[in-house]
C-alpha cells in the first residue's frame, strides 16, 4: 500500500513536481481528500499561468528574434518615464539583453507592481550585456520642452551603454542616431528590450523621487512621484513650487504667475 502523505507533506512535494506524468503526481490525483484535490487544482492553474507567460514572452521577443535572424547582435531597447509629472526629471534607459535571458512576466513597467519592478530591475541590471540611463532635470525640461527633453534623455541613455548597439528598438520615438532604429507604438508591451528599459527607467526615477521627498517634504513625492495628485496640488498651494518643479507645466506655471 502506498504511503498516505499528510496535506502539508503533499503540498511540499506537489509544489516541486514539474511534469504531469510524474508517478507520485498521478498517485496524488487519485487521492480523494479535498485538501489534496485543491493542491492538484492549484498545480494545474500555476502551470497554465506559466504557459501563458511563456507564450507572452515569445510574442514579445519577436522583434528581437527577427533582427537577430538578420544578423544584428546588440539590440538596444529604449524607453522613458516621467513625461507627465509636475515635478522631477524625465528619465530614459537603454538596455541590451543577452539572447538566452528569460524574463517571464516582463511587461510595461506601469503594469507591474513595485515589488515586481524591483525584482526585474535587479535581474536586468545584473544580466544585461549593457545598460545606460539618461536623466534630464526639471530645469532643462523647462528650457527644451518635454518632447525634446525626453529625446535627449533617450540619446544620453544610448551613449551611456558603453558598447555600440547595432540596432535600436524605441518606444514611440525617432531619435535620428547613426544606428538603425525602429519606433514601436506601445513598444513597452511589444518588445522585451523596451519593456526592460521601461523598468530600469521607472525604478531609477522612483528612487530619485523618494530622495527628493526627503529634501522637499510636503508634496508627497515618495508616493506620487511628482504627478499631480490631490496631496501634491495641496502642497503646491501651501508651500509654492520647489526647485524640482517644472515651471512650464500648469498648474505650477499658474501659481508662479500669481
Amino acid at each position: 500500500m502506498p504511503k498516505q502523505y499528510t496535506i502539508s507533506e503533499a503540498a511540499r512535494i506537489i509544489k516541486d513536481i514539474q511534469e504531469e506524468k510524474d508517478e507520485l503526481f498521478q498517485t496524488f490525483k487519485k487521492d480523494e481528500r479535498k485538501g489534496i484535490q485543491k493542491l492538484i487544482s492549484k498545480w494545474y492553474s500555476e502551470r497554465e499561468q506559466e504557459t501563458a507567460l511563456r507564450e507572452e514572452f515569445v510574442r514579445m521577443s519577436s522583434f528581437e528574434n527577427e533582427l537577430k535572424h538578420q544578423g544584428f547582435r546588440f539590440i538596444a531597447g529604449i524607453d522613458e518615464v516621467g513625461r507627465g509629472p509636475l515635478a522631477g526629471p524625465v528619465v530614459a534607459a537603454a538596455v541590451i539583453l543577452p539572447q538566452d535571458i528569460c524574463l517571464l512576466g516582463i511587461n510595461d513597467s506601469k503594469k507591474l507592481s513595485e515589488k515586481q519592478r524591483e525584482t526585474f530591475y535587479e535581474l536586468i541590471t545584473d544580466k544585461a550585456i549593457a545598460w545606460g540611463t539618461g536623466i534630464i532635470s526639471a530645469e532643462e525640461i523647462d528650457r527644451l520642452n518635454i518632447y525634446q527633453a525626453s529625446k535627449k534623455a533617450m540619446i544620453t541613455a544610448v551613449n551611456g551603454l558603453g558598447v555600440y548597439p547595432d540596432h535600436l528598438l524605441i518606444d514611440a520615438m525617432e531619435l535620428g542616431t547613426p544606428f538603425p532604429e525602429i519606433s514601436l507604438i506601445k513598444g513597452d508591451a511589444r518588445s522585451i528590450s523596451i519593456a526592460a528599459a521601461s523598468i530600469v527607467a521607472k525604478v531609477t526615477r522612483d528612487r530619485l523621487m523618494e530622495e527628493y521627498a526627503q529634501d522637499y517634504p510636503g508634496y508627497g513625492f515618495q508616493k506620487n512621484m511628482g504627478y499631480g495628485t490631490k496631496e501634491h496640488l495641496e502642497g503646491l498651494k501651501q508651500y509654492g513650487p520647489c526647485p524640482i518643479h517644472r515651471s512650464s507645466f500648469a498648474p505650477v506655471k499658474e501659481l508662479m504667475l500669481k
